[in-house]
């Protein structure tokens, strides 16, 4: 008998009275303006990342890694992980002219210097095919390795990285003299 009780149009009412539900907030869909130079690593990484490179700084950064004998001769091509590991993998390398049997004894050394690159065991083995090697550029070494000023403090002098140390030398250098600011008048 309660609906009898009710008239039709009360519970049409209770309805639409019922506020809306908020909803949650979200992040706009475009977010932040990001420089062009933010997002070119990220567009090498997928091509990289393409052709078998977890790191795209294992091709950048090869001189470094393996030495300037062996960055002559050598390339790396790929590397291939298990499935669903990312240790124990498989470092292809492109080798010029009849140098294989060189690097075959260098094999371990190679290993060594990839794994610690990486900072655990990344690579296991170490595949060689023959192929064109375009030499890598030469390493530039930093423009100023001089002492540290001592008005600059102790600071800078525990840095052992010499790049890192430069560059934090001129920043200071560059905030400590005059401002080259020009006057509007």
């Amino acid at each position: 008998m309660a609906k009898a009780d009710t008239p039709k149009g009360e519970g049409a009412k209770r309805k639409a009275a019922k506020k809306p539900e908020t909803r949650p907030y979200e992040r706009p869909r475009g977010g932040e303006a990001r420089s062009i130079a933010d997002l070119v690593p990220e567009i090498g990484r997928a091509a990289f990342r393409k052709f078998g490179f977890i790191q795209s700084s294992v091709v950048s950064r090869w001189r470094e890694i393996v030495g300037d004998r062996l960055a002559d001769v050598t390339q790396p091509a790929m590397i291939r992980f298990p499935a669903g590991q990312k240790a124990g993998g498989t470092l292809h390398l492109t080798i010029s002219g009849a140098h294989a049997p060189m690097l075959q004894h260098v094999t371990p050394d190679i290993i060594a210097s990839v794994n610690r690159f990486f900072g655990y065991a990344a690579i296991a083995t170490v595949r060689m095919t023959h192929g064109q090697v375009t030499p890598a550029a030469p390493v530039q070494q930093p423009a100023m390795l001089k002492p540290v000023p001592a008005e600059l403090g102790d600071s800078l002098r525990d840095i052992g990285d010499p790049e890192l140390r430069t560059v934090l030398e001129r920043m200071a250098a560059g905030l400590a003299g005059p401002s080259n600011i020009p006057k509007i008048s």
